[in-house]
C-alpha cells in the first residue's frame, strides 16, 4: 500500500503539513485579534462600523493572512513557489466541473448523514443540532445579506479550496497515496471548523471535495460543490429563518 512511497517522507508530510495548516490559521487569527486589540488601545473604535461589514472584512483578512503564512513562509524558506497547477488553477471551469458538482453534493449528503447518525448513536455527548457561528447577524437591510452571501458562498469556498484542496491536498498527494492524503486533509478541514457536528459534516464534505480534486485535476469542481453546500446553508440560516 505504501511501497511506492518513501516512508520517511510520508511520515514527515503526514505530521508536518497538517500541523502547519492548523498553526498557520491559528497564527493568522491571533494576528487579527492582536490588531483589533491594539486599535482599541489606540482609541480607535469599530463601534461605528456595521457589524456585518466588519465581519466580512475580518474574514477576508483571515483568509489572506492565512494564505500568506501557510503558502508564503515555505516559499521564503525554500524558494519553491507553488504553481497555478499545484493549486488546481491550471485551467478555467468546464461543463464537466459544473455537471459533476451537483452529483458530488448528493454523495456528500449521504456520507454526512451516515457519519452524523453514527456519531449520534455512539457518542452520548454528541449534539447534531449545535448551531454554527457564522459571524453574521442582525441584518438591518439588504446590504447585510449581500455581504453575508458574498463572504459565505463565494469568498469562503474559493479561499478554503485554495488552501485545503489546492495547497494541502496537493502537497500531501506528492508523498502518499490518495486515500491517506484525502483522510488527512479532511481531518484538518473538519478540525478547523470547530463544533463537533460541523467537524463530522465538513469531514464528509472534504472526502468528496478531495476526490473531485484528484479526478478532475483541477480545483473548480470542488469550489462549485463547496459553493452549492454553502448556498444551501445560507438559505436555511438567513432566508428561511
Amino acid at each position: 500500500m505504501f511501497r511506492n512511497y518513501s516512508k520517511k517522507l510520508l511520515l514527515r508530510s503526514a505530521i508536518v503539513l497538517p500541523a502547519w495548516m492548523i498553526v498557520g490559521m491559528y497564527v493568522a487569527s491571533m494576528i487579527i485579534a492582536l490588531g483589533y486589540y491594539l486599535f482599541g488601545r489606540l482609541g480607535l473604535s469599530f463601534e461605528s462600523i456595521n457589524e456585518n461589514v466588519l465581519s466580512t472584512v475580518l474574514a477576508v483578512l483571515l483568509y489572506v493572512i492565512s494564505a500568506m503564512i501557510i503558502i508564503g513562509v515555505p516559499y521564503i524558506l525554500t524558494r519553491k513557489k507553488p504553481s497555478l497547477n499545484d493549486l488546481g488553477f491550471s485551467r478555467l471551469p468546464t461543463w464537466t466541473d459544473i455537471l459533476i458538482a451537483p452529483a458530488g453534493f448528493v454523495i456528500y449528503i449521504i456520507l454526512s448523514s451516515i457519519l452524523l447518525m453514527t456519531a449520534t448513536h455512539l457518542l452520548p455527548w454528541f449534539n447534531p443540532e449545535q448551531v454554527q457561528n457564522t459571524g453574521f447577524g442582525n441584518f438591518g437591510h439588504s446590504l447585510d445579506l449581500v455581504l453575508a452571501f458574498i463572504m459565505l458562498v463565494v469568498v469562503a469556498p474559493l479561499a478554503e479550496e485554495t488552501l485545503f484542496r489546492g495547497y494541502l491536498f496537493s502537497r500531501l498527494r506528492r508523498d502518499m497515496p490518495l486515500w491517506l492524503a484525502t483522510i488527512l486533509t479532511s481531518v484538518v478541514f473538519g478540525f478547523v471548523h470547530g463544533a463537533w457536528n460541523l467537524a463530522f459534516d465538513t469531514f464528509a464534505l472534504s472526502l468528496v471535495l478531495c476526490t473531485l480534486r484528484e479526478y478532475t485535476s483541477s480545483i473548480w469542481a470542488s469550489v462549485l460543490l463547496h459553493m452549492i453546500k454553502n448556498a444551501l446553508a445560507f438559505y436555511i440560516l438567513f432566508i428561511v429563518h
